[in-house]
């Protein structure tokens, strides 16, 4: 099995966006500034790896600002962005609270009050209970923002036409599969609204486009992720539907298939926005254990994307 050789399509860019960069950096910052511990609401961002590493920093994670036994110390929201009571809450508490919120996420919760300010019902394109989705339906009065997660959603949508409608979408989304749910749509409201700009980001529509480039070519397609992370789960959907049947997400507690690879002479390997690179070099460096392996990266765009910390933590 040694010397069975191996080659690896590393796709590129993968890995850390901008957002998930400038969380943890805010995380750090706060522990720097305000000592240890500080809490944060929800998973900073959807990887084991990296909040194992924060809570070893002194980092706490809660799901509810009530958890929070000491309400003197900061709390961190997460990348994912809050509903809107949040901070409301963390005020009355008298808690000082650092908002780590994507800016492309926060993009689109400014857009969806301003299109319900301008007298629109919203469509929000997304996935149920993920975080993201619940802090931007909690930007708007109960009532005034619909979730849509598939197709047949799309078809059977019933909307008084009182009012004018349009539409946002999670930013982590599948840009192949929004793109029809957003097709279904205006055919059936022609007058419907979208975005100035598309809501899916800049990280995850570079990291599906990079994994559609290679994903034809090989006979496995691996990507290093967590199972709740969005953007991760819909590269590996992502590879499927450009051509290799055979793709899995490796998270924490993945046994790494050998067998398979033993049988492939080209696999690929990517990663979700919120997973550290080394995962995927140690992925790599098991495999090396057990297989000559020769690997070629290939970079479709280059990210040169920074978002700055809040003023107040430097």
């Amino acid at each position: 099995m040694k010397n069975k050789e191996i080659k690896i399509l590393l796709s590129a860019p993968r890995g850390f966006c901008a957002g998930v960069e400038r969380a943890i950096e805010i995380v750090e910052k706060t522990l720097i500034k305000y000592g240890a511990p500080v809490y944060v609401r929800h998973e900073i961002v959807h990887n084991k790896f990296v909040v194992d590493d924060l809570k070893k920093k002194g980092a706490i994670f809660v799901e509810e600002l009530e958890e929070i036994e000491d309400k003197t110390r900061p709390v961190i929201f997460s990348a994912h962005g809050v509903p809107k009571k949040i901070p409301l809450d963390a005020e009355n508490y008298k808690m000082t609270y650092v908002d780590a919120t994507c800016p492309l996420v926060s993009k689109v919760h400014r857009e969806a009050e301003n299109l319900h300010k301008s007298g629109y019902h919203l469509i929000l394109i997304g996935h149920q209970n993920h975080p993201e989705v619940i802090g931007t339906m909690g930007q708007l009065p109960k009532g005034s923002i619909d979730l849509i997660q598939d197709e047949d959603e799309a078809r059977g949508y019933k909307f008084d036409n009182k009012k004018n409608l349009a539409f946002v979408t999670q930013t982590t989304l599948s840009i192949d599969d929004t793109r029809e749910i957003i097709r279904i749509l205006k055919e059936r409201f022609p007058k419907i609204k979208e975005p100035h700009k598309e809501d899916i980001c800049y990280a995850t529509t570079n990291r599906q486009m990079a994994v559609k480039s290679i994903a034809k070519n090989c006979d496995l397609f691996f990507v290093i992720g967590s199972r709740n992370s969005s953007n991760s789960v819909r590269l590996v959907e992502v590879a499927k539907k450009s051509g290799c049947d055979n793709a899995q997400l490796i998270h924490s507690q993945s046994k790494i298939p050998y067998d398979l690879i033993k049988n492939s002479h080209t696999i690929g390997i990517s990663s979700g926005a919120s997973a550290p690179e080394i995962l995927v070099e140690n992925f790599i460096k098991d495999l090396k254990k057990k297989f000559t392996v020769s690997i070629n990266e290939v970079e479709i765009i280059k990210e040169n994307v920074v978002f700055k910390v809040p003023r107040r933590l430097n």
